[in-house]
Formats: C-alpha cells, sequence, structure tokens
C-alpha cells in the first residue's frame, strides 16, 4: 500500500491516532524536508543506531594552510589551484530513522479493517551528524551526497506541528507508530588537497544526514 504522507517541519509532538472510532492521545515528535510517496509499512520498528562519539557538522571548514600563489619552479611541476578541503562520499548505507517520540499504539479488534490516523501538534530541529575528521563543512558533504545519489538532503530539519499520516489496521492487529527523522547513513572520506596536488591523511568519516520527516509504522 502507497500512502501520501504530508511533510512539515517539526520536534516535540502530541500525536492524536484515531482507530475504527476510537481515539487515544499519545506524545510523539517531528521533523521534515522532502514531500515524498513511499511505502510505508515498515518490517518492524525503528533500529536503534549506535551514535555514540557522533557530533554536529561544523557550518564552517577546517583552516586551510596559506597560499602565496601558483609555484614557479619549472613548467612541469604540479599545480592543483589554492589548497581546499575535501570530502568524498564512498558509500550509502541506507536510510535511518531518527525517532524522536514515544511509539503510538492502535489495536484493531474487529473482524474489518479500520482506518488509523496519526497526527503531530509540536516542533524541534534534527542536524547532520557525524564522526570521525570531516575538514569540509556539512554544506560540502550534503552537497557531495546530493550530487552522487541524486537525493533531496539538507544540513537540518526544523520539523512544524501538523505533520500526519493514514493507514489501514487490518482485522485483529495492531498498527504501531513512530514519528521522527529519515536521514541517509553515509561512509566517505575527507582530506587537505594541497596545490602542489598532494594531500594530507585521508579520514574517514561516517555520516546521518537528514532527509525527510516521515513514521516508521508496522503492524503485528
Amino acid at each position: 500500500m502507497r500512502t501520501n504522507i504530508r511533510k512539515t517541519l517539526a520536534v516535540t509532538t502530541v500525536a492524536m491516532a484515531f482507530l475504527g472510532g476510537t481515539s487515544t492521545t499519545a506524545f510523539a515528535e517531528t521533523v521534515s524536508s522532502t514531500p515524498i510517496e513511499e511505502e510505508i509499512l515498515q518490517p518492524g520498528p525503528p533500529v536503534e543506531e549506535d551514535e555514540s562519539g557522533f557530533v554536529e557538522a561544523p557550518s564552517e571548514e577546517a583552516e586551510l594552510p596559506p597560499f602565496s600563489g601558483k609555484p614557479s619552479d619549472g613548467p612541469y611541476a604540479e599545480y592543483c589551484g589554492p589548497p581546499k578541503n575535501i570530502y568524498r562520499p564512498t558509500a550509502n548505507k541506507g536510510k535511518s530513522h531518527k525517532t524522536v517520540s514515544v511509539t503510538q499504539a492502535n489495536h484493531n479488534g474487529t473482524s474489518r479493517t479500520a482506518r488509523s490516523w496519526f497526527k503531530a501538534e509540536a516542533g524541534g530541529t534534527v542536524k547532520l551528524t557525524y564522526s570521525g575528521e570531516l575538514k569540509a563543512s556539512a554544506g560540502v558533504v550534503v552537497a557531495e551526497l546530493e550530487a552522487k545519489y541524486g537525493v533531496d538532503l539538507s544540513v537540518e530539519v526544523t520539523a512544524k506541528v501538523g505533520n500526519e499520516v493514514q493507514i489501514d489496521t487490518p482485522p485483529r492487529k495492531t498498527t504501531y507508530g513512530a514519528y521522527g527523522v529519515w536521514r541517509m547513513h553515509n561512509t566517505g572520506t575527507s582530506y587537505t588537497l594541497y596545490s602542489n596536488c598532494k594531500t594530507s591523511a585521508k579520514s574517514n568519516v561516517t555520516s546521518y544526514t537528514p532527509w525527510y520527516v516521515g513514521w516508521n509504522l508496522w503492524e503485528r
């Protein structure tokens, strides 16, 4: 089943769920970015990633060495322009859901399919985080990932009130919903390219980049 999720921006929410005429109220949280139509029923709850040691990506790149102009030591001297900090993606590890809410649950105790509706009513922000030594700025990381994988990512995503989703709950099944942000899990390398075309030591970088707001929904 494909359901269109209305994306807005958020991160501290009250989520209301309605199922077969019975309503429950609970707390949930939001975030948003790219409107997307997707297969929303997941095989299970979000996997809790080990993000110990991860920090927010810098808005500015690392300081570069002094540059005094193009070298004049012969016509065959290698020259790569002024020094610059480089980030290169190496592997897309798939989507990771950053849950920012308590899990919602709706049980359909009838013999007919019922409709579940979740709606978020608060807000907050999720940012690009990484581990390793990152010399480039967060904006450069996003640009390189977008160019390589053809996706629409953000340095940070702010979520608003009003994000909602509806999904059918089969007879005598329970639908669960965890609200938050889908992020791209990626690995890459970061280094400095000097004017003589040599590079600094390359550092492996693992990052989680905000992609779009959404629910991780599953049933049992």
